[in-house]
């Protein structure tokens, strides 16, 4: 299932209509003003937005893909099978800082996970009013945790039915949130079944379109023929589409026979056990509204915006400042009919006004006639698109608004309730001193050329159903050099937060990156979206050359030829870190043009090659690539400078600590026994993993030292992490070792490491386990200082843990005593010794990681069926797989197992 709509498999339908119906009735239930549904897709990692509900797609754009692991709210709770509430921005900012960044407004937000049997498909978010406490949202969170239980369960059966079909690799649908319903003879609705061709019409739509029931023929062809008879091929056709799972992406604006303005909204509907079936909405507008005409008579300009960034309403005023007429902006996508509004500032001040309730007051510089039809799109400055621009246009083009039945690539829309009806427009603020003539009693053309550079005042107002905008003159700019400055810091959108968002943002994932890869992944995933980029590539300079660390997008094997190079060569990724300066090519001839020769990887597209340098040391070179040629503004130039910078302050630090980690694992190595004592009738195995959190190493060892005429079996475990742990681990291996050499009993081993640990006075204290055990007879005499319980798996399977009393840990009583317990060890068993890294989780129980190890244990087969001396090897490997792969390993762990063979037969006299 994909949401491009390209996709007509019969589940699609179906899904769309179970996220669509969830998402609607969460926000209702939720009290929020929009939401919807994340849902895993067919690339391992990568959630989706596959249902928006109540904000203009184009403009969270940057928010329809989410990678698991990023610290976003969304991906903890995929990950994690947990809920998250954020009540408001200040706990927002608390425990998501680089989502807070984004979208830096007073909102609270609910994500709870989809869940169905044991798979996670996605997660249920809702957006809501800020409030002060988290309790004072509980009752209806619950309400959404059942209807994310209830559309869990729904698509775990749709899966099961239809197997990998569950999933989302397009863009989202876009709905408008539920609004109240239309007034009787205003609206009507109708349902239409594809199979049986039946379509039937409600009271109210019967009324609307003068067709009583006893003359209506009930024909979908009849039905097209009532709404728009000059339209009706195209109202049949969108109907085909919509059953196939394709809705329109915006409501079809038809003509009656009358002329009359007419709204046609289509979406799929699922009600089991009934087929799939289309829904829709016929809207009659009728004459604007008494508010909308009391509007027009305002000094000021007035226009109003749906929920989706479509143009309901513009006064005369309005588009004589926007420089549209009023037919060119009414019914369409916002960033459509005023192209120049395509830019960081506005988009941020509209976020602002969609998702918090308080009055958003700002200024623009409308650019000239001329500048305004060749300012660039979304796509060159790496703004959100707009609905049509993502799919039917090429970049820098703006040849007008194709009608909104041809928008292949935009956003499907299947809104519940229509288009909300101009009747609840909640009218336009107050009227304000009059900044300009009285606006004339016709649409003007516009006269662009005369607003060149004039500075415009903007207010939004947010309602239930759509944003009111007010737009005067305003009169801050003046010929001094500081207006003049000004006015170009708007012109290149410079707002108070749109140039920061990127930086900050970065800079926040950046400070959770530690390694050099885990750097390069970060600036993949905030830098390319950012810019629209397609390619990416750092290099890391090591001795005078220059070695790629990260690469994507280039064509396999292209950047091999460029892995070594000097700081001598003649190439724009070296020299940009010579000099230090960034380098800028719109396309591939201006790049061919000053490096005569060069290969390339693409006949066209832009290039970025920026220096990596930490106070003042070069640490790099990093590669942006674009699939089409563009320029770089002012100030996308100055932000990816400053990018570079952080880029290379990170690399830095992530260099120094796989250095230093290097040198500490190297430690921690050395200080494990590079051999464990052998014995014909005993086979042991060890294993350590260091822990993932930190370069700190651990203190947990292993060991098998000859002790008499036997073996000591030794694991301890060193409280804490960090170079004085592995010391006194070390101080302890070597005492346990001297002790049991000199074959002292168990309990004496224990009591005198005891007090060696004492003297040492590291202020630290550790747990041992320490057994004694005769390979020849299989008597084992075993003592434990604080340490987890041994395991033992007899020969025939049945595994039990050790119930070896003990005493207290190491280095906290002087007079501390360790009793000694005997058992016996048969041919074929297998003793397992381990650290609590092994078995204890946060969250849960150590007696729980206690059991699955004993249960793992158990599965283990028997030695005697695994000839060849390597048996326990595989065993070993078997019980800290889970652990070896796992990315947060707050821990170290070591593990010693030992198994006792049968002795030899007696060889002939």
């Amino acid at each position: 299932m994909t949401g491009s709509g390209e996709d007509a498999h019969p589940t699609a339908g179906r899904l769309t209509a179970l996220l669509i119906d969830a998402s609607t009735e969460a926000i209702s239930a939720a009290g929020g003003h929009s939401g919807g549904v994340y849902l895993r897709s067919r690339t391992p990692g990568l959630l989706r937005l596959a249902v928006l509900s109540g904000l203009p797609g184009p403009l969270f754009r940057p928010w329809w893909r989410l990678h698991v692991d990023r610290p976003f709210p969304v991906a903890d709770a995929y990950r994690l099978g947990v809920q998250v509430v954020l009540p408001n921005a200040t706990e927002t900012m608390r425990r998501y800082p680089q989502f807070a960044a984004g979208l830096p407004f007073q909102f609270g937000s609910l994500y709870v996970p989809v869940v169905g049997g044991s798979t996670t498909y996605g997660v249920l978010t809702v957006l809501r009013p800020a409030v002060t406490d988290a309790a004072e949202v509980l009752s209806e969170h619950d309400r959404v945790v059942r209807l994310a239980q209830e559309l869990g369960a729904a698509l775990r059966g749709l899966e099961d039915a239809h197997p990998d079909q569950v999933a989302w690799d397009g863009e989202p649908i876009c709905l408008r949130p539920p609004t109240a319903s239309t007034s009787l003879g205003r609206a009507g609705r109708f349902a239409w079944d594809p199979e049986t061709a039946d379509i039937t019409l409600d009271e109210d739509l019967h009324t609307l379109l003068g067709t009583p029931p006893s003359e209506f023929p009930g024909t979908v062809e009849a039905f097209a023929e009532a709404v728009a008879p000059t339209d009706a091929h195209r109202i049949l056709a969108t109907l085909r589409d919509t059953a196939a799972g394709r809705p329109p992406a915006l409501p079809l604006y038809l003509r009656a026979e009358d002329g009359a303005l007419r709204l046609l909204d289509l979406w799929n509907a699922y009600e089991p056990p009934a087929a799939p079936a289309v829904r829709g909405v016929v809207v009659a507008p009728g004459p604007g509204p008494t508010a909308d005409s009391a509007a027009d008579l305002l000094p000021d300009g007035v226009f109003c915006v749906d929920r989706l960034g479509l143009v309901v309403y513009a006064n005369p005023r309005a588009a004589q400042l926007l420089g549209r007429p009023r037919a060119e902006l009414v019914g369409r996508d916002l960033w459509e009919a005023v192209p120049w509004l395509r830019r960081p500032d506005f988009e941020d001040h509209l976020r602002a006004a969609l998702l918090t309730p308080d009055p958003v007051h700002f200024h623009l510089v409308r650019p000239s006639a001329q500048e305004s039809e060749t300012r660039p799109t979304a796509q060159d400055t790496g703004s959100p698109l707009s609905a049509h621009d993502a799919g039917s246009r090429p970049s820098g083009q703006d040849s007008g608004p194709p009608p909104p039945t041809q928008d292949a690539g935009s956003p499907l829309s299947a809104r519940d309730a229509g288009p909300p009806p101009p009747t609840q427009d909640p009218g336009p603020p107050p009227p304000t001193q009059n900044a300009g003539p009285p606006p004339p009693t016709q649409d003007p053309e516009p006269a662009q050329q005369s607003y060149g550079g004039e500075w415009l005042a903007l207010s939004v107002h947010s309602g239930p159903d759509r944003l009111t905008c007010t737009v005067r003159p305003a009169s801050r700019v003046k010929d001094s050099p500081e207006g003049q400055e000004t006015a170009e810091l708007s012109e290149t959108g410079m707002s108070a937060l749109a140039p920061l968002y990127r930086p900050i943002a970065l800079a926040i994932a950046l400070t959770e990156a530690v390694t050099a890869r885990q750097v390069s992944a970060v600036v993949m995933r905030e830098l390319l979206p950012a810019f629209g980029g397609r390619r990416l590539a750092i290099y890391l300079l090591q001795e005078r050359h220059l070695y790629l660390e990260w690469e994507t997008g280039f064509p396999k094997g292209f950047l091999a030829p460029f892995e070594g190079v000097d700081l001598g060569t003649h190439l724009p990724g070296v020299e940009t870190l010579t000099t230090g300066r960034p380098l800028f090519f719109d396309s591939m001839e201006q790049l061919t043009a000053t490096y005569p020769g060069i290969p390339l990887d693409a006949t066209e597209g832009a290039r970025a090659f920026l220096p990596l340098i930490a106070s003042g040391r070069a640490v790099g070179s990093c590669i942006l690539g674009f699939d089409r040629p563009r320029s770089f503004s002012t100030e996308e130039r100055t932000v990816l400078t400053a990018l570079a910078g952080l880029i290379a302050h990170a690399m830095e630090k992530a260099q120094r600590y796989e250095s230093e980690t290097a040198l500490a694992r190297g430690l921690q190595q050395a200080l494990l026994p590079r051999r464990l004592a052998a014995h014909p009738q005993l086979e042991t195995t060890g294993r350590y993993l260091p822990g993932t959190a930190g370069m700190e190493v651990g203190g947990d060892w292993y060991d098998v030292v000859e002790s008499g005429d036997g073996l000591a079996l030794v694991i301890g475990d060193v409280q804490g992490h960090g170079v004085q742990a592995a010391a006194t681990m070390g101080q302890l291996r070597s005492a346990v070792r001297a002790f049991a050499l000199g074959d002292r009993p168990p309990d004496e081993v224990m009591s005198s490491t005891n007090h060696l640990l004492i003297d040492l006075d590291p202020g630290l204290f550790a747990s041992c386990c320490y057994i004694r055990l005769d390979p020849a007879t299989g008597v084992a005499r075993a003592a434990r200082a604080g340490h987890p319980p041994p395991l033992l798996r007899s020969p025939d399977g049945r595994t039990r843990v050790l119930d070896l009393p003990g005493g207290v840990v190491l280095g906290v009583a002087p007079k501390a005593r360790y009793p000694v317990t005997e058992l016996r060890m048969e041919p074929g068993a297998i003793l397992a010794l381990y650290t609590d890294g092994l078995v204890e989780r946060p969250g849960s129980d150590i007696d729980e990681g206690i059991t699955a190890l004993r249960v793992a244990l158990a599965k283990a087969g028997a030695p005697a069926a695994r000839p060849g001396g390597r048996f326990l090897a595989g065993v070993a490997d078997r019980l800290t797989a889970t652990a070896r792969h796992a990315l947060d390993r707050p821990d170290d762990i070591a593990l010693l197992l030992a198994t006792r063979r049968a002795a030899p037969p007696p060889g002939p006299h």
